[in-house]
């Protein structure tokens, strides 16, 4: 769908058949293209009716849908506040939590670095990964059982622990207390990129955080070798071997507003937003012209 042009009326997926599409214009620079949707569109789980499960039609397009979650990600608005040439906020809201409940994030996230990683003449699953950990401030929305104090950072909240392979992409994201050490968040942090990326990751780099019991253990539990990168005692700032990877996607990741502060009332709906920016900005890598 070309920018300005109208989707009313139009098969705009491949479950057209389904659902009343709704009649709007793209005007936002987070509206997928053609390109990115025809990448999207099959990996969406499929509607409850369609796989046995009983429930209605869909009535609004999926491309829509999928429009008015980048839009909140990277405005970083409340759900209440979508314009209104989206569906209703709670369709959007419900469709979102549905889709995180299914595992769907993850897995668009994983198909589509495998397929980058295809394109750039590389190994489908990564055999090396990078990971670190960012502190974000709370908002008032997310409960005192799941939020802490980052001392080290002076920080109050929230916790985002991430893996990425050597060009930066995604592989896993595990949102803790900002309280939480880096070296025990990172076993589970590690179990999920095994599920993500399969048994060849053999070697992450990490910083100074996650020395201790974690190497030892990584070795035996996972069969995973973790090498620390130390930073040099220079009195200027340089550019440290593989962990300016994970820093930039970190960077990548914060430049979407609802990601800036942690504003959602479950960890795992965080780890959402921080998984659907990553989709926006893979997919944008996946379809741009070389």
């Amino acid at each position: 769908m070309p920018a300005g042009g109208s989707i009313a009326g139009t098969p705009c997926c491949r479950l057209a058949a389904s659902h009343q599409p709704t009649a709007r214009t793209a005007r936002y620079p987070t509206d997928v293209t053609d390109a990115q949707w025809a990448e999207l569109d099959p990996l969406l789980p499929d509607p409850a009716c369609l796989a046995g499960r009983g429930g209605r039609w869909e009535k609004h397009c999926r491309r829509v849908i999928v429009d008015a979650i980048l839009y909140v990600v990277d405005n970083g608005i409340k759900w209440r506040a979508l314009p209104a040439d989206f569906p209703p906020w709670p369709t959007v809201y419900k469709r979102f939590a549905l889709w995180e409940r299914v595992g769907a994030s993850q897995r668009l996230l994983d198909a589509l670095r495998d397929r980058v990683r295809l394109a750039e003449g590389r190994v489908a699953a990564p055999s090396a990964a990078v990971m670190d950990s960012q502190s974000v401030r709370a908002a008032e929305t997310v409960g005192r059982a799941t939020r802490g104090w980052d001392g080290g950072k002076k920080v109050a909240g929230r916790k985002r622990h991430i893996v990425v392979d050597t060009i930066g992409l995604l592989v896993a994201v595990l949102v803790t207390p900002a309280s939480t050490q880096d070296r025990v968040a990172a076993r589970s942090l590690l179990r999920r990129m095994r599920d993500s990326a399969g048994r060849r990751v053999a070697l992450v780099w990490a910083d100074g955080g996650y020395t201790g019991s974690l190497i030892g253990w990584a070795r035996k539990t996972l069969r995973l070798v973790v090498e620390i990168v130390q930073r040099p005692a220079l009195p200027y700032f340089t550019v440290l071997p593989r962990r300016w990877v994970v820093e930039r996607t970190l960077a990548w990741i914060t430049g979407h507003r609802r990601c800036v502060r942690d504003y959602e009332r479950l960890p795992h709906h965080h780890e959402a937003m921080v998984r659907w920016a990553m989709i926006r900005i893979t997919t944008r890598r996946l379809t741009q012209p070389q």
